[in-house]
């Protein structure tokens, strides 16, 4: 069963597909807004938050080809029944499932730092860290970032973690559904085995972090038997995060091809 997913909106229709952003493990559409106010310049631009994250309700299961149709969902509601996608990290993963599983209703596809493979569930202790936080005596946002600084020692990485507190009857409390990622991370570490046939022929742009270890050598010949007109692009000087690590760069690869 699809959820139906909250969306924050930018630009308007200017005769193309809309560009439809999605978001990594423990983000939102929100995180993307200064990306997709650059990008609305040329195309209409919805940025959604995925089940279990941001305003979008919860499920008890997040498979990728169940996120893939809750994004369908998303759209035939909206009479959209072509986009370009911009996927980060697991959002990737979903945009590549959605372009595999229906080509023809993808206008082209662009990839941020991850790969169709499998790799390690590396985010566990980052759920364990969010899980063990003690947020029983109401303490302020910036009061719980430093509680975390024990089991999250880098910064940004904290920083990015407790955008997820929200406010609720005083107190603070998480948005993300920890219990359904913990229970999902291994699914969401892998890519499913079913879409190892198929293929993507449109325009595909795959984006790496020079510093991030999510994409390795062997990957490569992956990326190409799945999606042949490909072209893949190395930003220097930024990890994971590459829109957020290096904004201007960042910009500068993906503008051209989705305008």
């Amino acid at each position: 069963m699809t959820v139906d997913l909250a969306v924050l909106e930018q630009g308007t229709d200017q005769g193309i597909p809309p560009l439809v952003i999605l978001h990594g493990l423990f983000g939102s559409g929100r995180n993307w807004q200064s990306i997709a106010r650059a990008l609305a310049a040329t195309r209409r631009v919805l940025a959604f938050d995925l089940r279990n994250h941001g305003a979008s309700p919860w499920a008890p299961t997040m498979s990728y080809p169940e996120m893939a149709e809750d994004v369908w969902a998303a759209l035939a509601a909206r009479g959209i029944s072509e986009a370009a996608l911009l996927g980060h990290s697991m959002g990737g993963k979903i945009a590549m499932v959605m372009a595999l599983d229906r080509p023809q209703f993808v206008e082209r596809l662009a990839v941020v730092d991850i790969a169709p493979t499998a790799h390690a569930p590396i985010h566990r202790p980052l759920i364990e860290a969010m899980r063990n936080l003690d947020l029983t005596d109401n303490p302020r946002r910036s009061e719980a970032e430093a509680r975390l600084e024990a089991t999250v020692p880098e910064a940004g990485v904290r920083q990015f973690l407790v955008q997820n507190l929200v406010t609720e009857d005083g107190g603070l409390r998480w948005r993300i559904n920890l219990q359904a990622i913990e229970a999902s991370l291994t699914e969401l570490s892998g890519f499913p085995a079913s879409y190892a046939e198929k293929r993507y022929e449109g325009p595909t742009l795959i984006v790496a972090g020079g510093r991030s270890t999510y994409i390795k050598r062997a990957d490569k010949p992956v990326f190409s038997r799945f999606f042949p007109n490909l072209r893949l692009v190395e930003i220097p000087d930024a990890g994971h995060w590459v829109h957020a690590e290096q904004p201007r760069a960042f910009l500068d690869a993906v503008g051209p091809f989705l305008g």
